[in-house]
């Protein structure tokens, strides 16, 4: 999709200053693009799994991206939509992270600090109508505390014990309000490691933008994991059953 090209009215540039010689663009929408993030809250921590595919269009362009990012010990960050947004806002976060480290004051950014901070970002870009293409995922443990939450390009945010993004809030958060809600305190890890694959596989199967191959990604008290990629295990042999699939 083309940029759109905003050019400053004839009457609204000041006189005795130089125009640029090429006009302000702002990118229309997003062109390499991640689909769901889904994370919620288990007895340990959080846990988030986001697949391994970045779309050129409807061209399933790019089969190995992580769109899992450790912001710190305690921060993990997912992403949806443009990848190249997503490349600026780690670089963003990791200045931040390494302002942090300069400053040496003996304080730590916690994970609601980080995601008031991610808020902030979005939310500024908006109103500058220059929004980030992005909806975005962290989740962490801040001072014992399991904090989940959601953001996106028009700066909407919420926190609730299981966010997705993309087709994910219409296929598996159903899914895991079923299964999660109400019993966050009590799901162990080998437990939320299977609702999250059937939450990954569904969407799989549902999403032709989505693909079989995924990171997952947990963080507890003892600090941030980040799986190397692997695939599901699926099964098609159902939709023979499904009128107008195949012949």
């Amino acid at each position: 999709m083309d940029p759109v090209t905003l050019e400053l009215p004839h009457t609204l540039q000041r006189p005795g200053h130089a125009v640029a010689q090429e006009p302000m663009t702002r990118p229309a929408g997003p062109i390499v693009t991640g689909t769901s993030v889904v994370a919620f809250k288990y007895r340990d921590g959080i846990i988030m799994a986001a697949d391994c595919l970045a779309s050129y269009g409807s061209l399933a362009r790019f089969r190995s991206e992580n769109r899992l990012f450790k912001v710190n010990e305690t921060t993990l960050l997912g992403a949806a939509g443009d990848m190249g947004d997503f490349q600026y806002m780690k670089h963003k976060l990791e200045d931040v992270m390494t302002h942090e480290y300069d400053m040496d004051d003996g304080q730590r950014l916690g994970t609601k600090s980080v995601y008031k901070c991610l808020s902030n970002i979005m939310y500024g870009r908006r109103t500058a109508i220059n929004p980030l293409w992005n909806a975005y995922v962290v989740g962490g443990v801040d001072g014992g505390e399991r904090v989940l939450g959601y953001v996106d390009l028009y700066g909407t945010t919420y926190t609730a014990d299981a966010v997705a993004t993309g087709f994910g809030k219409q296929i598996a958060i159903p899914m895991l309000r079923r299964r999660v809600e109400g019993r966050a305190d009590e799901i162990s890890e080998e437990e939320a490691v299977a609702i999250l694959d059937d939450c990954m596989r569904v969407l799989f199967y549902r999403d032709c933008r989505a693909l079989n191959k995924l990171r997952r990604a947990k963080v507890t008290a003892q600090g941030v994991e980040i799986s190397e990629p692997y695939s599901l295990e699926t099964n098609w042999t159902y939709a023979e059953s499904i009128v107008g699939y195949g012949a």
